[in-house]
């Protein structure tokens, strides 16, 4: 199985203890800043997801407005470049947005003037946003004009920041929006669309509100609230269960995560098996944590089904992989076989038979 929204091997201890957390820098744009090398193959987390049969994730920074870029790893090896399946997979991007509530609240917001100074912010950092890919673009023509000429056409100063943006406002690399309410994913579709990015919203909760605007658009959603609560009072309980259910009923490309760190991501299945339960037929829930995550971040040629030619990440269950009491009994990993053993089993071991 596949996740698309952890920040797997940058976290440890998420509280407590900030030397264990390597997944924000400081500042607000950082797209040079690459998740690979904060990895920490040796993170207690890894052997307890792989376990519950997950054999890839996608690790993404937090923070800032562009947090930097997240690497697609599997869940096995010695340092980051051996787990590395695509260490610069996708540019994480956090869209300024307005925060706060509905109701009362909202209203009284309004009345005291403070929704329109927000907006006001938000705005400003949009544009700043903007500016910084149409400068990015043209750092990439730049270097282009150098490397065909280099005699006629004088090099471009180095700027890392916009080098590691090129590729993304070519398009050729996914841009991961996080975006939850239905006006924070019109807004991320219509600014990507404007500065030609490739987009993927994580996040979704209101995704099934305008799954025909997403499929339209041919928008990809990383649904990472499965099993939370609704967003609103007055949203129905069942709101988030179902939401994969009508997002494959209305042809929008979607998968499921867990949007979670530490040893939490283990629960993939269970995100799965709920969304199943609400309508989403179980072939389609299976392969929304397999094949569907590999399509959306464009690395289907090499994960997500069992073909010739794409790594041997298998999983071998004594039943349905989305039910909790399947058992894994053996796992492999670019074809190489995993003990099933983590800080989980050791301590069920050495206390089961405690008297």
């Amino acid at each position: 199985m596949i996740d698309l929204g952890t920040n797997m091997g940058l976290v440890e201890v998420s509280g407590g203890a900030p030397g264990s957390v390597d997944s924000q820098e400081l500042g607000e744009i950082n797209p040079n800043i690459s998740a690979i090398w904060s990895i920490n193959p040796g993170s207690s987390h890894i052997d307890v997801t792989r376990v519950a049969g997950v054999t890839s994730v996608l690790s993404m920074p937090s923070g800032g407005t562009i947090s930097g870029q997240a690497a697609f790893i599997n869940l096995a090896g010695s340092s980051p470049r051996e787990m590395a399946v695509v260490p610069q997979a996708a540019l994480v991007v956090e869209f300024p947005r307005i925060g706060g509530g509905g109701g009362f609240a909202a209203f009284l917001a309004a009345q005291q003037g403070i929704t329109q100074d927000a907006l006001a912010q938000r705005d400003r950092r949009v544009e700043e946003l903007r500016r910084l890919l149409r400068d990015a673009e043209a750092y990439g023509r730049a270097e282009d004009a150098y490397a065909k000429d280099p005699k006629a056409v004088p090099r471009p100063e180095t700027d890392l920041k916009l080098a590691a943006l090129v590729p993304y406002v070519r398009g050729e690399r996914p841009v991961i929006f996080r975006a939850e309410r239905e006006r924070e994913i019109r807004a991320v579709v219509r600014f990507a669309e404007e500065t030609r990015l490739k987009p993927v919203i994580i996040g979704g909760s209101d995704a099934w509100k305008v799954a025909p605007f997403l499929k339209d658009h041919n928008v990809p959603v990383i649904l990472d609230s499965v099993l939370n609560l609704p967003l609103r009072e007055d949203d129905a309980y069942d709101a988030l269960y179902e939401n994969a259910a009508k997002l494959q009923a209305a042809g929008v490309r979607f998968c499921i995560s867990t949007g979670d760190s530490g040893a939490h991501v283990r629960d993939l299945p269970f995100q799965a098996g709920m969304a199943a339960a609400y309508g989403l037929p179980k072939a389609e829930a299976l392969k929304a944590v397999t094949l569907y995550p590999a399509q959306v971040l464009g690395v289907a040629d090499r994960v997500g089904s069992i073909e010739q030619g794409k790594l041997a990440n298998l999983v071998i269950a004594d039943g349905d992989m989305l039910e909790p009491r399947t058992n894994i009994r053996y796992l492999f990993i670019n074809g190489r076989q995993i003990p099933l053993v983590s800080r989980h089993t050791i301590l069920n071991d050495q206390f089961k038979d405690r008297k």
